[in-house]
């Protein structure tokens, strides 16, 4: 795109002015922001060495470009004002007004987090503070969708002037803009800027893959360009031969995206050479029964792939996205066909925008963005939430009804039951798919028709959070399970006191009331240590001179077996399980005492039932062990893939057991699977980093109690 290709090469505040003015009339108070903008960033410049200035007045030339109206406009230009500069909130509040000032607020980064806001053991406080910055602004959005649309063209044009950052900080952007911001713009169905940012953020990220890629569409150009023009001219034939008139329609070819090949190369375990459908033509006709003419004319005339045919004018994606995709053979070659509308072509372009640049309304589903579940989380896992709800490939999933739902690839069925409502959800315990019947934990695929039944208790597991997909049934079936989980550890913790001091429910109530401590902060070994005293304490005041003799020399005793650590007044000398919810290391876990052994069951084991008369102790993993997982990936075959991976694990400190090959010639795939010990407090951050570079098989973690 020329404008794309302007502003990365944008040098002088007088060549981005002429621009400015060249795409949208430059009002009064559009000219007083670009006045207060370069006063404002005077003496600033950026680490390439222009003028500071240049930056607000591009994002403000995309901004414009767009169809933003004045109050975006003028945010763009000053949205970087209160963070670097001396000038306040209130101050842009008082010249440009609420409707601006409340935009440039949500776009101001959060440079430091108060302390009390940083969660116990979290070491990075900028990592913490970027996720609060983009917490931010996603919810100013959920009033004012403008902002993250002006968030997005501001990373957009920091994506195209990245070359004068060190290395470092290119992939850690680069990363960012294609797990958050690159999906953020598909959401908005901004598609111009979607494939600008992702594939610029491959390039950074994955320079050798792309550089790969790009050298082979420069050796192969002629003939690709060649085999384009033809099919395109056969194209242009047969539709003026069936009665089009060449001025009511439009052909457009293109070669496939580096980033689009990159991830088909993934996903297929080949190399760029095998990928057979790198070229693509658009058809683009003037109303939706025509797409269909041109279907069947190209479905007659070239043979297609039938499991490559997507028809979304009848079900269009979430974004607004209406286009029906086909793929045909052509001779010895494979072309990838769309076909839509002009209208249709605006929208794919523009999105969002297409409400402010064409006046077209706004077809946009915002649901992702208002039915926000997790706002009241932790930062960390707040941020972690919107990655996995933002970067996803979607299925379309129907109701009984005919209403569809947009989810993620891999949903199942208790991820459509949250997505129709949270009510239906928590009641869900079966379900027909297809009216076949199915368990809630099966797959959905594209074009399901999926009925949930209910019943008055759930259905619902808490194991089953890693194996929903979407953010929404994550964060309820969290909340359902820290619920239970406090409710489980107050009766943890009244049965193991009860045990130590041989007394009632009411005794021991009573007894750590009048010494004000709260049952329900109870959770540790120091905890349970410094009650136990305090217990002690007075029992042996309180009690007759008989009970005194037994609490003058009371104490608890610690052992340790198997990874576990034991607090008992009495002896223990082993530990069993039951093999009924094979806690793994790291799981909360609870121990029944029976005779001088210790049960271990997890604490959200259906079948380990706590009566009035359970026996219980203190047990919690030692913490000298890590746990361990199986890692199955795919690497590319070629030198150097698997040393550059061990790499990136030994930066998360893990601890390499064992490594397998396992080649698939028939398939061109390579598979390693690697055994590591890790902090399981890391595990998560470990899947992530090592996800966002490489295609996953498996990661499971194997360090359970039984082994």
């Amino acid at each position: 795109m020329d404008l794309f290709s302007f502003v990365t090469s944008c040098k002088e505040i007088s060549s981005s002015l002429q621009k400015l003015h060249s795409l949208t009339p430059v009002t009064s108070r559009i000219q007083k922001a670009l006045e207060f903008s370069i006063g404002a960033h005077k003496e600033q410049y950026r680490k390439s060495g222009e003028p500071y200035a240049v930056h607000p007045i591009c994002v403000a030339c995309i901004v414009a470009y767009y169809g933003g109206d004045e109050a975006m406009i003028c945010s763009a230009l000053l949205h970087d004002v209160v963070e670097d500069t001396h000038f306040s909130l209130d101050e842009v509040r008082c010249e440009f007004g609420d409707e601006v000032a409340q935009i440039v607020d949500a776009l101001t980064k959060i440079v430091e987090l108060r302390e009390e806001n940083i969660p116990k053991g979290i070491q990075d406080a900028k990592i913490l503070a970027q996720a609060s910055s983009f917490r931010k602004v996603l919810l100013a959005s959920i009033k004012d969708v403008r902002a993250i649309f002006v968030k997005i063209c501001d990373r957009l044009h920091n994506m195209l002037t990245l070359d004068a950052l060190s290395e470092q900080k290119q992939r850690k952007i680069s990363e960012e803009t294609l797990v958050v911001y690159a999906p953020i713009a598909y959401r908005l169905g901004i598609s111009s800027i979607k494939n600008a940012l992702e594939d610029r953020s491959f390039y950074y990220l994955l320079r050798e893959e792309h550089n790969k890629i790009q050298a082979f569409l420069g050796e192969n150009h002629l003939i690709l360009k060649g085999k384009l023009e033809e099919f395109v001219q056969k194209m242009k034939n047969l539709l003026v031969l069936e009665g089009f008139q060449e001025e009511s329609f439009q052909i457009q070819s293109r070669l496939k995206r580096p980033y689009s090949i990159y991830l088909k190369m993934q996903r297929k375990g080949v190399g760029v050479e095998e990928i057979l459908d790198l070229l693509a033509i658009r058809i683009i006709v003037q109303n939706s029964i025509d797409c269909y003419r041109v279907l069947g004319l190209v479905h007659l005339h070239f043979k297609p792939i039938t499991s490559r045919f997507k028809d979304y004018i009848a079900i269009p994606k979430e974004n607004g996205y209406q286009t029906i995709h086909t793929t045909v053979f052509d001779k010895r070659s494979i072309f990838e066909v769309q076909i839509r509308t002009f209208d249709m072509q605006k929208s794919a372009e523009f999105g969002l925008a297409a409400h402010w640049k064409y006046k077209m309304g706004n077809q946009i589903s915002l649901d992702w963005l208002s039915n926000i579940e997790y706002k009241d989380q932790d930062i960390g896992e707040f941020y972690e939430l919107v990655k996995s709800d933002l970067y996803r490939e979607d299925i379309a999933v129907f109701s009984p009804r005919g209403d569809v739902y947009s989810l993620p690839a891999g949903s199942v069925v208790l991820d459509f039951a949250y997505a129709v409502h949270t009510e239906l959800g928590e009641s869900a315990i079966g379900a027909y798919v297809n009216h076949q019947k199915a368990n809630l934990l099966e797959r959905l695929k594209n074009g399901d028709i999926v009925r949930i039944v209910t019943g008055e208790t759930s259905g619902m597991r808490c194991s089953w959070i890693d194996l929903v997909k979407t953010s929404k049934a994550k964060n309820r079936i969290r909340i359902s399970c820290q619920n239970k989980l406090r409710e489980i550890n107050l009766l943890i913790v009244m049965q193991i006191l009860k045990t130590f001091f041989g007394k009632t429910y009411a005794q021991i109530q009573s007894a750590l009331s009048k010494n004000w401590i709260n049952p329900n902060a109870i959770l540790s070994e120091a905890e349970i240590k410094d009650a136990s005293k305090k217990l002690v304490e007075y029992f042996y005041k309180s009690g007759s001179l008989l009970s005194r003799l037994r609490y003058l020399n009371w104490e608890l005793q610690e052992y340790e077996i198997d990874n576990l650590k034991i607090l008992s007044h009495k002896p223990i000398d082993g530990i069993l399980y039951d093999y009924c919810c094979y806690p793994k290391q790291g799981d909360e876990v609870m121990g029944i005492l029976e005779n001088q052994k210790v049960l271990i069951h997890h604490k959200l084991c259906e079948k380990a039932k706590i009566q009035e008369n359970t026996k219980m102790v203190f047990v919690d993993w030692t913490g000298k062990i890590g746990a361990k997982y199986k890692i199955v990936i795919i690497l590319e075959d070629t030198r150097g893939a698997l040393a550059r991976f061990l790499t990136d694990l030994a930066k998360y400190g893990c601890n390499l057991t064992g490594i397998f090959y396992k080649g698939y010639q028939d398939q061109f795939l390579t598979h390693f699977e690697v055994d590591v010990e890790v902090d399981s407090k890391i595990a998560k951050e470990l899947k992530n980093g090592i996800s966002s570079k490489y295609k996953i098989v498996e990661f499971q973690n194997l360090k359970d109690a039984y082994r």
